[in-house]
């Protein structure tokens, strides 16, 4: 366990372009945190490093539950699970085949026993100002 801090968003950005040089399918990216915390941010910036495309209009999957995009990773699943009430919903999304890919979930709460052995977990808290503390589990041999 790690804790890191990313005094302001350029820093959160910079992680997460760290974080897609390393990832590869069948990673699970599970962001934990308080609304406002980050993870949208976090996982925003993975998907315009992961497309090379800095420009890449990545909106919250809030309502859609599931974004993919193809990148030079192959396809990455960004998800959000706020909306849903535990594992059931999760199966109804194509849980199983969304794991063979990259995915990058935000409220991994709600995977229960779904959630994936060896992802990496974040968790992201806010500290003063627009500063941020994530706390990183996982990857030992990666990161």
């Amino acid at each position: 366990m790690t804790d890191l801090t990313f005094p302001d968003l350029a820093a959160t950005e910079a992680f997460a372009h760290r974080l897609a040089a390393l990832a590869r399918p069948g990673d699970a990216i599970l962001l934990h945190g308080p609304l406002g915390a980050g993870k949208s941010a976090l996982a925003r910036a993975f998907l315009r490093a992961a497309t090379d495309n800095p420009g890449l209009e990545v909106p919250s999957p809030s309502y859609t539950l599931v974004q993919t995009y193809q990148t030079r990773l192959g396809p990455v699943h960004h998800l959000d699970l706020w909306r849903l009430a535990g594992e059931e919903g999760v199966l109804e999304l194509g849980w199983d085949e969304l794991v063979q890919d990259i995915v990058l979930v935000e409220w991994p709460e709600r995977l229960g026993r779904l959630q994936p052995g060896g992802a990496l977990d974040i968790s992201i808290r806010i500290d003063a100002g627009d500063a941020r503390i994530a706390t990183i589990t996982g990857w030992e041999d990666r990161l």
